[in-house]
């Protein structure tokens, strides 16, 4: 027992170390293709791949690291203050997976910004789809190893109430999630309807893993 601890306390510095990397890549990318930007970067794309938004140059290229900072900070501290936090202990290596997934898609979305705002024009819908499908697929892994705790996972008050019910519903949450990333894939084909794919599951299975948690809830309470 204390070893798997040890080994996912090691697991949880690695992933720490893979984000200061990447958090530093995106950091040295701002700096360095600073001079080289225009005035005003495109840092907002619709679902048809067409720019809708634009900032100045230093928040285009200075405003996702410095949100990524602060997201990594959080996630970071989850597993130090979260009542819980002797549950996340259990699956920390699949956290800790899923931290490192998530900085290396900000760092992707991040490169296509660069080179978009640099004149290498492509179509951001395509290009991001399945940097997406790989991320749903991780919060798949990530939730169907989830225990019961304050800040991470399918949090309902009857899932937070009881431990059974939290693990039916996490267990289904692992699919539901991995069924949004083979939508997201499939939606590659679609372009025009790319949103759908992955707006229509991901709200159907979000309705979905509410009402099965509280009718298993409610089998329990009986």
């Amino acid at each position: 027992m204390i070893a798997e601890l040890l080994l996912k306390s090691i697991y949880m510095k690695k992933s720490l170390c893979y984000s200061v990397v990447i958090l530093l890549l995106m950091f040295g990318a701002g700096i360095y293709f600073y001079p080289l930007m225009p005035e005003q970067i495109a840092s907002h794309w619709n679902f048809q791949g067409e720019v809708d938004g634009y900032m100045s140059k230093f928040w285009g290229l200075f405003f996702m690291p410095l949100l990524i900072l602060f997201v990594n900070i959080l996630m970071f501290l989850v597993p130090k203050i979260d009542p819980k936090r002797i549950n996340i202990e259990k699956f920390k290596d699949s956290y800790g997976n899923f931290i490192i997934m998530f900085n290396l898609f900000m760092l992707y979305i991040f490169s296509l910004t660069i080179a978009w705002n640099a004149g290498y024009y492509f179509d951001m819908t395509l290009s991001i789809l399945p940097a997406l499908a790989v991320l749903f697929f991780f919060v798949g892994q990530l939730v169907g190893k989830a225990k019961r705790n304050y800040m991470i996972g399918i949090r309902l008050p009857w899932t937070l109430d009881n431990d059974i019910v939290w693990d039916k519903t996490h267990k289904k949450g692992e699919r539901v999630f991995k069924i949004v990333a083979i939508a997201i894939l499939l939606g590659l084909f679609f372009k025009e309807y790319a949103f759908w794919f992955m707006f229509a599951p991901l709200i159907l299975g979000i309705i979905y893993l509410v009402v099965y948690s509280y009718i298993e809830y409610k089998k329990l309470d009986k």
